[in-house]
């Protein structure tokens, strides 16, 4: 019998940087991308100390970044490239929810979401591209979300940020490819176990309701009774970072369980 398996991605001598990594979606991509070989570098702005055991024995190096301050993007790219030797993959991934109606949303509020949604992302790639052009080549995945693509009422500057950096994601594909840089996104939701989704239950009045609600939302979630795992969003990014997209560039996989196609039959 001829061997049908597929060969697993390898990221063998990659480095990689991934922003909002110390949980969530974030964390389960630091360490797949570890367990299949890169050298990675997480910067969150809130890292978490329970953490660290696991990320030594990955070879993970984790350090404190607020991706709305230029200085410290900075410092997390330079960190990379100094201690890595280059620079091969990076994940946008840092991002906040803003579930708000746009004439309560202060000029503060809009910044917060904007700015670390957005603007992060902006900043990442300003100073990760020229390492990856001198490297000849690299791949950005940035954490955009089904919001993205298809804008919801209950959170329009959410939204607005999230259509901006699919935006973002399609002109520097377009910019970048005579760089051999590949730029994309993914569009996940609804996602268990992260700081955004919890961060919504524990304002919910009732908390088991509102899980089933989001999982009523998405057709492959409602049909599964669960919703979506960071993992499952971390292994769309692996493709997307490595040698099988090569010819991939400026599209948004959306991870959604079909939430993004339009309203699910009853």
């Amino acid at each position: 019998m001829p061997d049908t398996t597929q060969p697993q991605p390898t990221l063998t001598n990659r480095v990689a940087v991934v922003t909002g990594g110390a949980s969530g979606i974030g964390r389960a991509t630091a360490i797949l991308l570890a367990e299949h070989g890169a050298r990675v570098f997480v910067g969150d702005f809130d890292p978490v100390d329970s953490t660290a055991t696991e990320s030594t024995r990955l070879g993970i190096t984790e350090l404190k970044c607020d991706v709305r301050v230029e200085a410290d993007v900075e410092k997390l790219i330079n960190t990379a490239v100094s201690e890595g030797g280059q620079l091969d993959i990076l994940v946008n991934n840092a991002g906040i929810g803003m579930v708000k109606q746009i004439t309560d949303v202060t000029e503060a509020d809009w910044d917060a979401c904007i700015d670390t949604n957005l603007k992060g992302a902006f900043l990442a790639c300003k100073h990760a591209i020229p390492h990856m052009k001198q490297r000849g080549g690299g791949a950005i995945v940035n954490m955009a979300s089904n919001a993205g693509l298809l804008p919801r009422a209950h959170d329009p500057v959410y939204s607005i940020s999230k259509g901006a950096l699919v935006a973002l994601t399609k002109s520097l594909g377009l910019c970048h490819g005579p760089d051999r840089i590949r730029v994309n996104a993914v569009c996940p939701g609804p996602v268990g176990d992260t700081r955004m989704m919890n961060a919504d239950l524990d304002r919910a009045d009732d908390r088991e309701t509102t899980v089933k609600q989001f999982i009523q939302a998405s057709p492959l979630a409602r049909a599964a009774e669960r919703m979506i795992s960071p993992r499952e969003v971390a292994e769309a990014i692996l493709y997307l970072v490595s040698d099988a997209s090569l010819m991939v560039t400026g599209t948004c996989i959306a991870i959604d369980g079909g939430k993004s196609l339009g309203v699910p039959p009853t």
